[in-house]
């Protein structure tokens, strides 16, 4: 994910998921970027919203972040489990890091599913909170053929073809009598499997009733299936009129439904499963106590079994800001099964890096990170409005030099307010024809020998000359990852 140079995004290759080509920055520019992709990232990005898709065509920096992610894909891939708290500031990049793996790990192979947490979705709630967040969750559930969610009958009906493949290699005719009786025996035998789980009784009926109805092309009943699976009836009584079930998926077996999700999901060839729930902030802000410490005691259910090894194939990653996590009075280390499985230990003062522990935190991207990050999102505004920016590699100097100047900015500057004040002057400019950079941005653009160092050792340079727009931008790209 390093290189010597710029490395530009590839188109996704079958079976490799990113590709990475080296090569200077016009790779990049001349690389044409879809539509219907560019206009999600430009109307995302100038809104400080994060991008659902496309997001690798703006990935720079977090290098030492995403290869820990990428090792927790890994370790599901043969069946362990990982959970992960990506924690940082507001518009410190945690959800976009996010969304970055959830692309990478359904290109992959993998299962991915995500939800954002609101006063009306919860970890555990007596009220529908929980079951609100695993229908969300369903609802989001993408895999490589479905990768904009609703893969659920997508992931089944792959499945039951696979049997009847598999069954056909072995030599028996589709239409013989003995056909469907060996793929029956052979789902079943698939669905026994499931009951050793908590809940997989249910789950392995309603998984057998699905496949009868597929083999009858009773659509009402693979209906009902689903409808069960995605945790949408309300009742016992429904569900038992409609299914051969005992009970239904709620607030309080739904982590459960999951569990067996991800096994099902390797039952059927992928990978694994990754589960992603951002905003977990909402749950630092519940006002009652004994509504918030349930939420942590599911968290911490969820942090045993996975890091037992109880989880097969499945991880989780929150999202979450500091207060979220240290607050001593209703943030995790309120609670203190908790606080002593994720605080810091005393010996790690900060100064070096540990990307190995449950809990990553996001520093801030370097001064070179983000004018890399501007010189990227020049060349999208390009693209998308088919205009050349009357924009020099000076100028983009001088508005990062502009936005560090703010008091405290240094160490709190985050990509969405240095993104959304940048897009800002590029629609200025080009809405209005005779307008100037310098006099946009209210700052001198002379600097010394034509040459910024932004002070922080370590970080990098930038080039001695200052060049108009589509020459090459000369940064060392050494934390520039794709």
């Amino acid at each position: 994910y390093r290189g010597e140079n710029y490395l530009a995004y590839s188109e996704y290759c079958a079976g490799k998921g990113f590709m990475l080509m080296d090569g200077d920055e016009s790779s990049f520019r001349n690389k044409s970027v879809p539509k219907r992709i560019l206009s999600s990232l430009i109307g995302s990005i100038a809104a400080g919203v994060v991008p659902r898709t496309g997001a690798p065509y703006i990935a720079i920096g977090r290098g030492d972040e995403i290869s820990a992610l990428l090792s927790d894909l890994e370790k599901i891939s043969e069946g362990g489990s990982a959970m992960r708290f990506i924690i940082g500031r507001y518009g410190s990049g945690k959800s976009f890091l996010m969304q970055l793996i959830r692309g990478y790990a359904t290109e992959r192979g993998f299962i991915t599913a995500d939800a954002d947490l609101s006063p009306e979705r919860r970890i555990c709630s007596g009220n529908g909170g929980g079951i609100a967040t695993y229908r969300e969750l369903i609802k989001n559930l993408a895999c490589r053929a479905s990768p904009d969610g609703g893969a659920l009958p997508v992931m089944i009906s792959k499945w039951l073809s696979e049997v009847q493949r598999d069954v056909a290699e072995t030599g028996i005719e589709m239409d013989s009598p003995n056909f469907r009786t060996e793929v029956s025996k052979r789902i079943y035998s698939a669905a026994r499997q499931l009951q050793d789980y908590v809940g997989g009784f249910d789950f392995s009926s309603v998984i057998s009733d699905y496949y009868e109805a597929f083999c009858a092309g009773d659509d009402e009943k693979r209906s009902c299936c689903l409808k069960w699976l995605r945790g949408e009836y309300r009742t016992k009584t429904e569900a038992k009129r409609d299914l051969h079930v005992g009970d239904i998926i709620g607030d309080d077996n739904w982590q459960d439904m999951i569990k067996l999700l991800a096994v099902f999901a390797r039952m059927t060839g992928y990978r694994g499963m990754v589960v992603f729930i951002d905003e977990c902030v909402n749950l630092y802000k519940i006002t009652n106590r004994v509504s918030r410490e349930n939420n942590y005691e599911k968290l911490l259910s969820l942090f045993n079994d996975t890091m037992q090894g109880r989880s097969e194939g499945l991880a989780w990653v929150f999202g979450g800001t500091p207060q979220f996590l240290e607050d001593t009075r209703r943030g995790l280390f309120s609670y203190e099964a908790l606080r002593s499985r994720l605080c810091d230990s005393r010996f790690d003062s900060g100064e070096y890096k540990n990307m190995l522990g449950p809990v990553i935190r996001l520093r801030r991207l370097s001064d070179n990170e983000l004018l890399a990050l501007l010189a990227r999102m020049t060349d999208l505004h390009a693209q998308y409005y088919n205009w050349d920016p009357p924009v020099t590699e000076n100028d983009m100097q001088s508005f990062l030099k502009v936005c560090l100047s703010r008091a405290g900015a240094d160490a709190l500057l985050t990509p969405r307010e240095l993104l959304r004040d940048y897009m800002a002057v590029l629609g200025i400019l080009l809405q209005n024809k005779d307008a100037v950079f310098s006099e946009v941005v209210g700052a001198d653009l002379k600097t010394d020998d034509n040459v910024i160092s932004y002070g922080r050792e370590g970080e990098g340079s930038l080039s001695e000359s200052s060049v108009s727009y589509g020459a090459k931008i000369g940064i060392q790209p050494d934390d520039i990852i794709i």
